[in-house]
């Protein structure tokens, strides 16, 4: 069985169903999303690089888990849910913010998503789910702002469109030392 989204409105209340590939296609279905950060306590951030076999972003960096909630499953357990299933620990997650956000990804998909973004900490390597997860690193935030701007192409669409907005969230939230606060 194909997996499904949630489609939502502009403000995260859910109007259908759709199937995960179709809501992406033909400029994209807005539906709900979760992605989570995770810092170590020097502040550096979790990134994983997605499998080559991913349906869109394959092989590229991005943050430490993106998915989107089953029917009936708040953003919070699939938040929890998906970092278990990719990175292969859990931790204590704080959601910082969510708001909608659109990026044209490779093969003709758009995501057009109302994400809920999750922060936290944890200081231990994680343990890879290599079908969705190629490699991982920690990064001090200074080298990958840096680094996105000389090397967008390494990194998924979606990342380079959210992620200095959520490091300016979560650094408001106090989840990490100063050094990853923008």
């Amino acid at each position: 069985m194909e997996e499904m989204v949630v489609l939502v409105d502009k403000h995260d209340k859910q109007v259908g169903l759709e199937e995960k590939l179709k809501a992406h296609q033909n400029g994209g279905m807005l539906h709900r999303a979760i992605s989570v950060f995770v810092f170590n306590s020097k502040g550096q951030l979790m990134m994983q690089r997605r499998a080559t076999t991913k349906y869109h972003g394959g092989g590229l960096w991005s943050n430490t888990c993106c998915s989107h909630p089953f029917p009936d499953e708040s953003p919070n357990e699939a938040a929890h849910r998906r970092l278990y299933e990719e990175m292969g620990f859990d931790c204590e997650l704080h959601e910082v913010c969510a708001f909608v956000y659109e990026a044209k990804m490779e093969k003709g998909l758009t995501e057009k998503e109302y994400d809920h973004y999750f922060a936290g900490v944890y200081d231990n390597p994680p343990k890879i789910n290599p079908e969705e997860v190629s490699d991982w690193k920690w990064v001090p935030i200074n080298l990958l702002k840096n680094d996105t701007k000389r090397h967008a192409s390494a990194y998924t669409p979606f990342f380079l469109a959210f992620f200095e907005r959520v490091l300016k969230e979560v650094a408001a939230a106090g989840i990490t030392k100063e050094e990853a606060n923008v």
